[in-house]
């Protein structure tokens, strides 16, 4: 066992180094800025993991930085305030054709998309002796859907406007949100993040909960009124108590940059992140779908011509109109 993790290090290593000596630096920056999302969530892990590894292989220091979320990430990369920002689809498109919640009218013509990271579920956790265990319950309860331009605060709101929910809304991290549903100033936080979300974990190692997503008829009309989202089954055993699995919607995300990044900075990053899934694993489980093979979950931001020229040289097709 020892022997095969220390050759996992080492492989890790070597695919390393190579990504290290980029061919040309002009224009590069001397630090990169990633926007993520609040504490607790998956956003947080995997941007300082990504910049991590950013840091260590081409030698730019890159960092974290806690946001609102995907809508206030797609506006901080067009104007140019962060270099790299983590979004949902479902924002991002309302960022490029001009209807952000943040930025109405404006349209972010400069987003370019990098590389596919993996879908982000939407669930519910609420303590049990509150008596919720579906979103129907939640119908005149305070629910936290997590920070203000979040995917969560984006999307929640439409689904209980959608299923007839009339539910208190407020906002806060994901961090604050679990600490208020165990002090019971709220009753139920709903959020949505790659999977296993660590706030959930956390409160279901400490405390009785419940965590859901939708039922079957939920989900079916969901789907039908918000088609940019998709059904998605979130396996059983990732929180303490929850042995099975249980069904929900979610959107993919994607790591953006602005047209403006370096042709050879953008295909460095993405030749790293893509050469190198298992250090990727290594920052969080959802890299798992980090993986060329998902480039087509995106079908309308055109991505960077230094993803282009990595796709290219990978054999990985990108559409024509979508060669940004």
């Amino acid at each position: 066992m020892r022997f095969t993790t220390f050759a996992a290090a080492a492989a890790a290593s070597i695919a390393l180094s190579g990504a290290a000596v980029a061919q040309d630096r002009d224009g590069w920056p001397s630090s990169l800025t990633i926007g993520t999302a609040s504490q607790g969530g998956t956003y947080f892990i995997y941007g300082t993991g990504l910049g991590g590894l950013i840091t260590e292989a081409l030698g730019v220091n890159a960092s974290a930085e806690v946001t609102g979320g995907p809508v206030q990430n797609a506006t901080l990369v067009e104007t140019g305030d962060h270099q790299i920002g983590l979004v949902t689809m479902g924002p991002a498109y309302d960022a490029w054709t001009g209807n952000s919640e943040l930025a109405p009218g404006l349209e972010h013509e400069n987003l370019r998309a990098l590389f596919p990271m993996y879908q982000t579920p939407f669930q519910v956790v609420a303590l049990q002796s509150s008596g919720i265990a579906s979103v129907a319950d939640m119908n005149g309860r305070r629910v936290s859907v997590g920070p203000a331009g979040g995917t969560a605060a984006t999307y929640w709101p439409r689904f209980f406007e959608e299923l007839g929910v009339s539910a208190n809304i407020s906002y806060s991290g994901a961090s604050d949100a679990v600490g208020q549903v165990q002090d019971g100033l709220i009753d139920a936080f709903a959020f949505a993040a790659g999977v296993p979300i660590s706030a959930f974990a956390q409160i279901a190692a400490e405390t009785q909960v419940n965590i859901f997503g939708f039922s079957e008829e939920e989900r079916a009309q969901v789907l039908e009124a918000m088609p940019e989202l998709a059904a998605f089954d979130v396996p059983g055993g990732l929180y303490q108590g929850f042995p099975d699995e249980s069904g929900t919607v979610a959107l993919w995300n994607f790591a953006v940059v602005n047209a403006d990044m370096p042709e050879t900075l953008a295909y460095e990053i993405t030749k790293l992140v893509m050469e190198n899934n298992p250090r990727m694993l290594q920052i969080h489980a959802t890299a798992a779908e980090t993986t060329a093979e998902n480039v087509d979950k995106n079908t309308f931001l055109p991505y960077h011509p230094g993803a282009v020229r990595y796709f290219d040289e990978a054999g990985v097709e990108i559409p024509e109109d979508l060669r940004g």
